[in-house]
């Protein structure tokens, strides 16, 4: 039985536990294998533990938080589908022959072992935890900080990374999440008064109420701010327009993906708190492809910033398919919600999810692209 207590608010669904550190040690699927563990390439892995934490070590102060978004149920029949991954990736042309395979991954929040299991099973990585894929393309979709116990240890890896791909003719990029905006907000204006929309509000208050730990911003350096301020909102790769968030609020900052882009790292820039708070605010909506209506919200992004599919973070799973864990009132679990095991196409088939819940004890997500379904 795990411990934990119940929550629920009126009109927010079923109720949902509220999670207790020892929901979030290391789930099974992402602890230091044997030598005979092997990924695709043939290669034993394991998480080289850069973390700056013990691997049964947590930060001084670490709050593990679990939810960030009220449930709503679908109320209808499902309309979508998981995708089982390949197991096996296609096989990576050789270095000068061009572009290699395209990987994205889901939302990190800060579970750094359970990255390098993930980048490892992959191959994109070796049993040191550095650079193994040659000329292959990784997109990381946002949100490397907060819930977890070691965001920064996240930031540096991806950076690390960025620079081992480009020396090896393939590279590893980045997009701006909304919890990005929220820790650049947080250690830029910390309890500075902002218009919310919904009265007076501070990125101090929202940053740890949405699960901001105290080590990441002991440990918070101006290369990290400045990484962060430069990321992308909006790229596309191979008719896949890669987003954060699953929204049509980056209409809103222009009519292609090169003025999205320049928008935002303009308003970054200003360092004004309410403009960068209305980003904020804005990257942090969801379900606009979920329900009636989704797909065609899909077909607007894509008609303005190209593609055939979106593929995108943000939103877990078990939160798209309207589907979390209940506890039965013995303790026991009555229905411990969908497992998942990869990506969930949905929309008419036009949109990928990339957030498999790994802040809700779920998997962290390293996927190839195309999917297959």
């Amino acid at each position: 039985m795990v411990e934990g207590s119940m929550t629920q608010g009126a009109g927010q669904g079923p109720a949902v536990r509220t999670a207790t550190l020892r929901d979030f040690r290391v789930p099974p699927y992402a602890q230091a294998p044997d030598p005979a563990h092997t990924n695709a390439f043939g290669n034993a892995y394991a998480s080289p533990y850069e973390s700056a934490y013990a691997p049964d070590e947590e930060p001084e102060g670490y709050t593990p938080t679990q939810r960030d978004l009220p449930v709503i149920s679908r109320g209808g029949p499902g309309d979508t589908v998981q995708v089982s991954v390949q197991t096996e990736p296609e096989p990576r042309p050789a270095a000068g022959e061009g572009l290699g395979p395209l990987f994205v991954v889901g939302d990190v929040h800060g579970y750094l072992d359970e990255l390098y299991a993930a980048l490892a099973e992959q191959g994109l990585i070796d049993a040191g935890g550095h650079w193994s894929a040659g000329n292959a393309r990784l997109w990381f979709l946002g949100d490397f900080t907060d819930r977890g116990p070691d965001g920064i240890g996240v930031i540096d890896l991806v950076m690390r990374l960025s620079a081992e791909a480009a020396a090896a003719g393939g590279y590893c990029k980045a997009l701006m999440g909304n919890h990005e905006l929220l820790l650049i907000g947080a250690k830029r204006f910390g309890d500075t008064p902002v218009n919310s929309g919904a009265g007076t509000a501070t990125f101090q208050a929202a940053w740890l109420l949405n699960g901001g730990q105290k080590a990441d911003m002991d440990r918070l350096q101006d290369v990290h701010l400045q990484w962060m301020s430069r990321l992308d909102a909006v790229a596309l790769e191979d008719a896949h327009l890669l987003t954060h968030s699953d929204t049509t609020a980056y209409l809103d900052y222009g009519s292609t993906i090169e003025d999205v882009n320049d928008t935002v790292h303009a308003i970054l820039t200003r360092n004004d708190a309410d403009e960068c708070w209305d980003v904020f605010r804005k990257f942090t909506k969801r379900f606009a492809f979920r329900d009636e209506g989704g797909a065609q919200a899909v077909r607007e992004l894509l008609g303005a910033y190209g593609g055939e599919r979106i593929v995108h973070g943000h939103s877990p799973i078990p939160y798209l398919l309207g589907e979390v864990g209940n506890e039965s009132s013995d303790g026991g679990d009555e229905n411990p919600g969908p497992v998942v095991e990869g990506p969930h196409v949905y929309a008419d088939g036009l949109a990928i999810a990339m957030d498999g819940g790994v802040t809700m004890a779920g998997k962290l997500l390293v996927v190839q692209l195309p999917l297959h379904n």
